[in-house]
């Protein structure tokens, strides 16, 4: 199968479950070298083992990538296995209720480090190293891309999930400050904004709530919950050749739930 992320050497973050396995899983399936990294060791083992087998090739990097340490060993570790790095896809995410009266347990500085920061950090390391790889660069050639998972949630009023929608909000200008920052070096940076999508969060979430699918659906004008291949479809999109001419985008796959006013009341 060809396709112009084929031999390319991606990482992605979040990978042992929901939609960042399944953005790891179509980059082998399309046959790049995909290093999948979280802190989930045990399932982060499993799913790579069963990705051996696939057209490209897969290693699992295991560690807590809110340390810096641990940032510069996953840049180490794949550049021992693929010698560069050309993709970034971000889709580590936190989601956490908080209290906007009260933040006792410290969650809005926990999402603003895990939604913010440490994608920041990874951001960072790989233009660097995207840069240095890069140094016969012809002025118009694209040399790298960077995806962002942030949400719908970034441009909603929930105060219920203030801490995640304001750290999604952030996500979404650092993507498009970074897209700027990076564009002289042909590094794209673009965000997808979820929605309506069965992540792993979502899937817990309804086993305890099964009524909130048929208010979701209700929600969303295409009727129905999205499944993690379709994140993945994107995410491929926006780091191929195909997309070389977008950076500092927030692409919304949520099945036009963020078009809509789902407050039960007229608007006048």
């Amino acid at each position: 199968m060809h396709s112009s992320v084929s031999g390319k050497t991606v990482i992605v973050t979040g990978a042992a479950n929901g939609i960042g396995l399944a953005i790891a899983r179509r980059f082998v399936e399309l046959e790049a070298n995909v290093v999948l990294a979280d802190r989930d060791e045990q399932r982060l083992t499993t799913e790579v083992d069963a990705l051996q087998n696939g057209a490209g090739k897969a290693m699992a990097y295991h560690g807590n990538l809110q340390e810096k340490l641990t940032v510069n060993n996953l840049m180490a570790a794949t550049i021992d296995a693929y010698d560069s790095i050309d993709i970034l896809v971000n889709a580590s995410r936190q989601i956490l209720p908080s209290d906007p009266l009260m933040d006792k347990d410290g969650v809005f500085e926990q999402l603003m480090h895990q939604n913010v920061t440490v994608n920041l950090r990874l951001a960072q390391a790989v233009a660097k190293r995207m840069i240095a790889q890069s140094k016969s660069r012809e002025k118009d050639e694209i040399i790298g891309s960077i995806v962002n998972l942030s949400s719908i949630a970034a441009t909603r009023t929930m105060p219920e999930l203030m801490a995640y929608s304001v750290s999604t909000a952030a996500l979404d200008q650092l993507t498009r400050s970074l897209a700027v920052a990076f564009a002289d070096h042909g590094i794209r940076v673009n965000g997808i904004a979820m929605g309506s999508l069965m992540s792993a969060s979502l899937r817990e979430t309804l086993k305890d709530n099964p009524d909130l699918h048929d208010t979701i659906e209700a929600a969303t004008p295409l009727g129905y919950i999205g499944e993690a291949d379709e994140a993945a479809d994107a995410a491929v999109f926006l780091a191929s050749s195909k997309a070389n001419f977008i950076t500092g985008q927030i692409l919304a796959v949520d099945g036009g739930r963020s078009l809509v006013d789902t407050v039960k009341i007229p608007a006048h």
